[in-house]
């Protein structure tokens, strides 16, 4: 497997959940780190945890739904950092609800979220991570493989996140950038835990994937070899719930 010290991640809902476990395996690695997020608070809690293993870390507190803040991105990272070897797209939002009576603006904010800005943020950063034949992880989610019952919505943007990252790596492998597409079953998140409060079903964080077992899963992928590139990891509990 090849080492990862020294390099520099990109990763957005960097503060909760698989996001946040995925920081701080990075960090365990070694590598240094921008956590992209809308609360500062938080953001610095998950950065404070991290510096105990990475060399440096810094936290922008952007809303990647504005154009204009995902824009200036670039240049703040430069200016601490210089480069970046891995973006990380962890953030995303969920709405339930049947199709005939879910509304719009619960589909428009979903798309701003779950596609849009992991489609701008992959363009934005594409120079910086072209410069070093970087990576690419989307946490997409088993949902954008099959939709179900009450999830139409979230299913599209998983979906079209999908046909996003599979057209950026048949776009970029010819320069040798590596683009990962992770489908995780229900995981012990407070968006799970969202989930189950609004299914009516109890929280049993117990029987589902844990975030640590994504970061892992992107970890080992991410250390692969140059020689391979792992284009999609599909995880599932292993209970059935």
């Amino acid at each position: 497997m090849s080492s990862l010290k020294g390099q520099v991640a990109v990763i957005t809902g960097a503060s909760s959940g698989i996001g946040k476990s995925i920081v701080l395996a990075l960090a365990k690695e070694g590598v240094q780190l921008c956590l992209l997020g809308r609360n500062p608070e938080r953001l610095e809690a998950i950065a404070k945890m991290a510096r105990k293993d990475s060399p440096l870390v810094k936290c922008y507190c952007i809303d990647l739904t504005k154009d204009e803040d995902v824009q200036k991105l670039p240049q703040k990272i430069d200016m601490d950092f210089e480069k970046i070897h891995m973006l990380v797209h962890s953030a995303g939002v969920i709405s339930l609800g049947k199709l005939e009576i879910s509304s719009v603006k619960d589909f428009d904010w979903q798309y701003k979220t779950n596609v849009r800005a992991p489609f701008l943020l992959t363009q934005t950063l594409l120079p910086m991570l072209r410069s070093v034949k970087g990576q690419i992880v989307f946490i997409n989610s088993s949902a954008g493989l099959k939709a179900g019952v009450n999830n139409g919505q979230y299913a599209a943007t998983k979906s079209a996140l999908k046909a996003i990252a599979d057209s950026f790596r048949n776009e970029l492998n010819i320069e040798e950038i590596r683009v990962l597409s992770v489908y995780p079953g229900r995981t012990a998140t407070p968006l799970q835990e969202t989930v189950c409060e609004i299914e009516g079903k109890e929280y049993k964080p117990e029987l589902l994937l844990q975030p640590e077992d994504i970061a892992s899963a992107v970890i080992n992928a991410l250390s692969m070899p140059r020689s391979a590139e792992v284009t999609g990891i599909n995880i599932r509990p292993l209970l059935k719930t």
